[in-house]
């Protein structure tokens, strides 16, 4: 089982599982999802609701610390904002790639990007997330 595999079946039955986030890839340096865009996850005009982009990409910073944490150690986000750029569409799907921008012992930073899948910038998120023992 790879390692994207592995993490995709511990979000499963989890609120990720219920967005419908899908990992396409991930390593110590990057993870990258696709989220369908899907009505129940809508504004009434048909647009990706922010709550869902920022849901979509806290989920991946937080996968991306998940696989850099050392044994036994967990994680939660202490900070996050969104800039939002653009709509993501119904019946689209959104992209997500996260990328590192500090990795330490106490905290790391991630930059997510969400794009629609005509690869259009539609939001920028940085997020900390703290490392905690066990």
């Amino acid at each position: 089982m790879t390692k994207t595999t592995a993490v995709q079946e511990v979000l499963k039955p989890l609120f990720p599982g219920l967005l419908g986030v899908e990992l396409i890839e991930v390593t110590l340096d990057r993870v990258v999802a696709s989220m369908l865009v899907r009505p129940d996850l809508c504004t009434s005009g048909g647009i990706l609701h922010g709550g869902a982009i920022m849901a979509f990409a806290d989920t991946l910073g937080a996968v991306g610390t998940f696989v850099n944490l050392p044994v036994g150690g967990r994680t939660t986000t202490i900070e996050s904002k969104t800039n939002f750029l653009g709509a993501v569409r119904v019946g689209t799907q959104a992209i997500g790639e996260s990328t590192p921008v500090h990795r330490g012992r106490t905290t790391m930073v991630w930059q997510t990007r969400i794009k629609s899948d005509s690869g259009k910038l539609c939001a920028l998120v940085i997020q900390t997330q703290m490392i905690l023992s066990s």
